[in-house]
């Protein structure tokens, strides 16, 4: 098995063994189960190099020729399925189950990238125009960017990965990635997969490094493009001296769920909400953090979020166990943080605990808080755990206003049967995304995805990462269309 050895660096395409290496944990049982390799200094800015030196082969690569290399990527990830899951499970701690599904929504995402690469003039357009001094034809393309630099997070350390790099190779901008240090291995596993193909020559890197040498992500000189997705006290630094470099920023959110007085089934809106709240330990972006009901249901919520919780927390175990709901969180000091801010709001916030607020190591059961005043960190912060707050409204429009009273703009989500309300929620919340009828938790992977606000700029989504890769040129013709008559 993959996951029992030394994995390399990514080096230009390559596979190369590092000089010095770093313990990956089981994150359920706390012991090494792997190395990675540690890219130095010297080898960072060597493949920013190698990246700037292919930059004209691969963006001269015909599209076809860019879809034929993801297809041979999706078909070497698909045969490879099961250890990818493994992976996950292992390095990140996520329940099989959702990391099969990863794997999954990683295919799917590749599946797109190759529809996309297969465009022949992606965004081209051609029109005709006049002006005092002639007539004109205008031709307008995308063109790649050149180097770009991307940082991905622990929590979907495949299909995170995927969205960065599949556009890329569509759009054809070479790439230099780093990993997360808390689950680096399926990135490297994926690079690879990925030097199997017709990649060219120092196209792509993937390199784990020690966090003294991270900054170099940023401050290369060669990289043209930035897209970081991780804490918005990161993100941001990275944007003010990111200089004359672009800047995507995907940092997260604390997103809020409506439910209105018009809905139909609780029960189906409960099974969602315990989902989108508890998945992975909440340990998602778009993790249900506040739930806002209307009056009428609030009581009957509680009580029914009450259950379901218990019955998650009655499924916390080890990841690679189908029946386990709940995982451990990514390291204890995170457990611990969460743990304290929920005795805080209970504290010195006014909170009450409905169901879990128990700590077990890394282990936080699934918990559910109520009355929580707007100062708690659980109101204005990302708790980025298995905790939810629930709320009560009875006007519409104040559930709106208290969506939007955060710093945060990612996604929300309502449950409405009242197609007026669900025009009004689209048009006045002040986030990235509307999930109507579904939790914010829910992501189509082609969808424009990112956020406003402190949630960061720019879009996923390989199409719309595509333009952010991208940046037009255009070439205009005088009087094409006319010729000399005899």
């Amino acid at each position: 098995m993959a996951s029992r050895r030394v994995f390399p660096l990514i080096f230009g395409g390559h596979i190369k063994e590092a000089s010095k290496t770093a313990k990956v944990f089981n994150k359920f049982t706390g012991e090494p189960f792997a190395q990675v390799g540690l890219a130095t200094r010297d080898e960072i800015n060597e493949c920013f190099e190698k990246a700037h030196q292919s930059e004209h082969h691969l963006a001269s690569l015909r599209p076809h020729a860019r879809a034929e290399i993801l297809t041979h990527l999706h078909a070497l990830i698909k045969k490879n399925s099961k250890e990818f899951a493994e992976l996950i499970a292992l390095e990140a701690g996520k329940p099989i189950s959702g990391s099969e599904i990863e794997v999954v929504r990683c295919l799917a995402t590749l599946t797109d990238a190759i529809k996309e690469a297969s465009s022949a003039t992606p965004d081209g357009s051609w029109r005709e125009f006049t002006s005092e001094a002639g007539r004109y034809s205008m031709l307008s393309r995308r063109f790649p960017l050149g180097v770009a630099s991307f940082v991905t997070p622990f929590n979907f350390p495949l299909n995170l990965v995927m969205h960065k790099i599949a556009p890329a190779i569509a759009a054809g901008c070479p790439f230099v990635l780093k990993p997360s240090d808390q689950a680096p291995l399926s990135a490297v596993f994926l690079g690879e997969l990925l030097a199997q193909t017709n990649m060219p020559e120092g196209s792509f890197s993937i390199l784990p490094c020690a966090n003294e040498d991270a900054p170099l992500f940023s401050e290369n000189e060669r990289i043209k493009v930035i897209s970081f997705t991780g804490s918005p006290k990161v993100g941001w630094s990275i944007q003010e001296n990111a200089k004359r470099k672009k800047v995507i920023l995907e940092l997260g959110g604390n997103a809020a769920c409506i439910i209105d007085k018009n809905v139909g089934d609780l029960d189906a809106i409960v099974s969602r909400l315990l989902f989108g709240a508890f998945f992975y330990s909440g340990q998602t972006c778009i993790s249900v953090q506040r739930i806002i009901a209307h009056e009428d249901h609030y009581d009957t919520l509680c009580k029914k979020l009450a259950e379901g919780a218990k019955l998650w927390n009655s499924r916390q175990g080890d990841p690679m166990n189908k029946e386990t709901m709940i995982g451990p969180i990514i390291a204890e000091r995170e457990a611990i943080r969460i743990e304290e801010w929920v005795n805080e709001s209970v504290e010195k916030h006014g909170g009450k605990i409905l169901v879990g607020g128990k700590r077990n190591g890394s282990f936080y059961d699934a918990t559910i808080v109520t009355d929580v005043d707007k100062e708690a960190k659980l109101w204005k912060q990302e708790i980025f755990g298995p905790v939810a707050t629930i709320h009560k409204y009875s006007k519409f429009e104040e559930a709106i206003d208290l969506v939007n009273e955060s710093e945060f703009g990612l996604q929300a989500g309502i449950f409405t049967n009242d197609l007026q309300k669900s025009f009004y929620a689209y048009e006045n919340l002040v986030v990235g995304g509307v999930v109507v009828n579904d939790v914010p938790s829910a992501r189509v992977d082609v969808q424009p995805y990112g956020g406003v606000k402190s949630s960061g700029c720019g879009r996923e989504g390989v199409k719309y990462a595509m333009e952010d890769l991208t940046e037009h040129r255009v070439m205009v013709t005088k009087e094409i269309s006319y010729y000399s008559k005899e």
